[in-house]
Order: C-alpha cells, then structure tokens, then sequence
C-alpha cells in the first residue's frame, strides 16, 4: 500500500510499552518544535565479567555513563560495578539533554526491581551535582503527555515556576511534581 502517515507518533511509539515492568518510563522529547512520547528502558544485571560494561541503543553512550557516575555519587544508587543497557523503544535516536532524567529514573528502576506508575512522565537534564536543570518546551511536552492520558509529571521545578496555565495547554487534572535535585525525583517515583 505504500507509505502511510501517522497521525499520531507518541501512541504509535508508547503501544507496545510493558505496564509495570522495572526499568520503562516515558519521557517526553522533542524532535525539532513537536514533542514527542517515547519510553525508555533500562536493565540492571550483574556484571558477567566482573567489571561493569555499559551499551546503549538510541541514545550516547558517554551520556549514559555520565549518569550512572551521578547516580552513584548523588543519589545513592551504585551500578557502576553491574552491567547497565539502555534502549530507546521503537528504534528512535534521542540526542536533547532532556531526557536525561528519564535514562536515570529507568536504570534506578531496574536496579532496585521496583516498576515506575506508568501513568506518569518525566523530563529534565541533569547535572554532574545531581541538579535538574530547566529545558526548553515545557508547556509543549505536558499538552501532549494530557492528551494522551498521563496524569502525572515529573519535570524540572525551574519550568514548573515558569508556567503560566493556559486554555487547552496544560490538563488541570495532571498533577505536577517539581524536582530540583535527582535523589528529590527518585523518591519522588
């Protein structure tokens, strides 16, 4: 038949997603000025070879590696000694520093064996501190997070500060959970 369009990219992605598996979560990016759903995932395993080997799939490795040394040294969730992957479902390729957040929460995640409420999003860059820093298109990624049903966002508190509630923008019942600091959103899921 051709090519077909996709009316919707971020329900096409999330279909297939694991409801309460360790490791998924759902993060709202952004591919040029349209956001886009995706989940991340993340496994935790021991290290077959006694030093820990990270691989990623759709997103930099040198990133993930980064993480993981926050995690570590901020959040009090060592894996640096276990084998970590991370993958981007559905084959995308994911660059923006606002998914960091969603790379850390999945491996914490995998690593502690507890699932994440599939209900909810995250989105942030984080900083070699353990600091959530702001990103841009705040506003854009909770409209498309509310129309597709998520009730729950975990985003940077500088963004959180900065919205200004607008007609149609931000779903009134989506509950918003500022974090400054990455242990702070940790214990936040």
């Amino acid at each position: 038949a051709g090519m077909a369009e996709i009316a919707n990219p971020s329900a096409h992605l999330l279909a297939e997603r694991p409801v309460g598996a360790p490791g998924s979560i759902v993060v709202a990016s952004v591919d040029g000025a349209r956001p886009l759903l995706v989940e991340i995932q993340a496994l935790v395993a021991p290290a077959s070879a006694g030093i820990g080997r990270r691989t990623a799939a759709g997103v930099d490795g040198n990133r993930v590696s980064l993480l993981l040394a926050v995690l570590a040294q901020r959040a009090s969730c060592d894996v640096l000694d276990r084998d970590v992957f991370v993958n981007v479902a559905g084959g995308l390729r994911l660059t923006e520093p606002a998914i960091d957040l969603g790379i850390a929460c999945a491996v914490a995640s995998s690593a502690r064996g507890r699932a994440l409420d599939a209900h909810t999003i995250v989105f942030g860059e984080v900083g070699l501190a353990g600091e959530i820093r702001a990103v841009p298109l705040c506003e854009q990624r909770l409209a498309e997070a509310a129309r597709l049903g998520f009730k729950r966002a975990v985003l940077p508190a500088q963004n959180a500060a900065r919205l200004e509630p607008r007609a149609g923008m931000i779903d009134s019942e989506m509950q918003l959970v500022p974090v400054d600091r990455l242990v702070t959103a940790l214990a936040e899921l």
